[in-house]
Formats: C-alpha cells, sequence, structure tokens
C-alpha cells in the first residue's frame, strides 16, 4: 500500500478547500469488495440479452461504450433506444452483501471539516444502499446521480456544471476523489483538487494524464487519514 502519511502533498490541497466531491463505487469502498464485479456481470448479461450476441462480442460493445460515451447506458440508450429504469433497475440488483459498516472510513469523514457530497453516475436507490451498507449515510450532504445528471453521465463537461451550479460550488475550494480518472479531468479544469484512488483496472487507468492528478492513492481512506494527520 502507498503510505501516505510520508508523502508531501500538492500545493492544491494547501488552500482552504470546504467542500469534498465523492464518487460511490470503488472509491468509498475497497475495489476488492467486488461489488462493481458483480454489477459489471449483470451489465454483460443486459447486453447479451439485448442484442442477442455470446458473451465476449457482448463485452466488447459493453466496454466500448463505456469509453465512448462515459457508461454502457449512455451507449445503449443511444443506439438502441434502451430504457434507462429498466437497465438500471436489472444491473442493480445485486447482493449487497459484501459492504459492511466501516468505522475508519466514518471517523474520518466526520473529521473532514466542511460540505461532503456524492457525484455518480449510478442510480439514487443504488447510492443509497450502499451508502447504508457502509454506515456514512448521514455525512453526505446529497446524492448528485445519473437521474440529476439528465442520464447525461461523467466525464461530460456539462454534467459537472450541473454539479456545481446546483450545489453553489466553488470549485476553487473544491476536492474531488475518484476511481476512474478520466473523471476527474474536467474537475481539474473547474479548479478543483484531484485524488485518483487507483484500484489498478483497465477502465480506472483509461487516458490517464499526470497534469490533471494532484494525488493518487490505493485507498480513499489511507490518503484521508494522511491529508488529515500531515
Amino acid at each position: 500500500m502507498l503510505d501516505i502519511s510520508k508523502q508531501s502533498f500538492h500545493p492544491a490541497f494547501d488552500s482552504a478547500r470546504n467542500t469534498w466531491v465523492f464518487d460511490l463505487d470503488n472509491t468509498l469502498y475497497p475495489e476488492e469488495c467486488n461489488l462493481f464485479a458483480q454489477i459489471d456481470t449483470r451489465i454483460g448479461e443486459y447486453v447479451q440479452t439485448l442484442l442477442k450476441l455470446p458473451p465476449d462480442q457482448a463485452r466488447k460493445i459493453q466496454k466500448g461504450y463505456l469509453l465512448e460515451h462515459g457508461t454502457t447506458l449512455k451507449g445503449l440508450m443511444a443506439n438502441h433506444d434502451v430504457d434507462p429504469h429498466h437497465y438500471l433497475d436489472h444491473v442493480h440488483d445485486i447482493d449487497f452483501s459484501p459492504i459492511t459498516k466501516d468505522t475508519r472510513l466514518r471517523a474520518l469523514l466526520t473529521q473532514l471539516k466542511g460540505r461532503k457530497i456524492i457525484f455518480t453516475n449510478a442510480d439514487l436507490p443504488y447510492a443509497e444502499k450502499v451508502l447504508d451498507r457502509l454506515g456514512v449515510a448521514d455525512q453526505f450532504e446529497d446524492i448528485f446521480d445519473i437521474h440529476a445528471a439528465k442520464l447525461d453521465p461523467k466525464p461530460k463537461r456539462e454534467v459537472y456544471d450541473q454539479f456545481v451550479q446546483k450545489y453553489n460550488i466553488d470549485p476553487n475550494r473544491a476536492v474531488m476523489f475518484e476511481d476512474m480518472v478520466r473523471n476527474l479531468k474536467p474537475a481539474h479544469a473547474l479548479g478543483m483538487a484531484t485524488v485518483w484512488v487507483n484500484t489498478g483496472s483497465v477502465w480506472g487507468q483509461a487516458d490517464y494524464d499526470a497534469s490533471f492528478v494532484h494525488a493518487e492513492t490505493d485507498t480513499l481512506t489511507n490518503w484521508l487519514h494522511g491529508f488529515l494527520t500531515r
């Protein structure tokens, strides 16, 4: 693991940052929970059934849409007129038991002064279940989900503009945490400080550019602990 406590922090974190923006999947909880692996499987099944394709061909389309449109859903909507509610109900019908209460995360979030908001490409019911399982739902002011974004996903710049306008956020006083590094680029362009939670996944590393990453960590709690005790 990266020893954050012994690392220096980018000057971007020296200013008075008072708004903390968190992605959900593989960011708030450790990647080894494999919750998104279940979702990934459900998405694959959906694409296979919809397009009547074998698993390998369906996966190429699934991941191609992810990279081209920001989410597989957006690609399916654009090319196959998929009902987003039907899709989201299907892919989020998973076993949440791998997610358990995270007392360390809760303690660190409690120490983190300022506003805390979830910014996710998932939908609200799913996000609420994850936060409840983690035992941190009360730590967040709100959840900006895929429906609040009018079904346009990160990293589309207009979605970030909607997000900061809705919550009256000064991006120059905000920090964003993400496991998909490409989703940090628009945040950086707005003036946010950025923290990449690098899970080692191919999709998480897509479009990596050090110029828009102020910090990198293997787990959110390690970085928060190092930052709060620096």
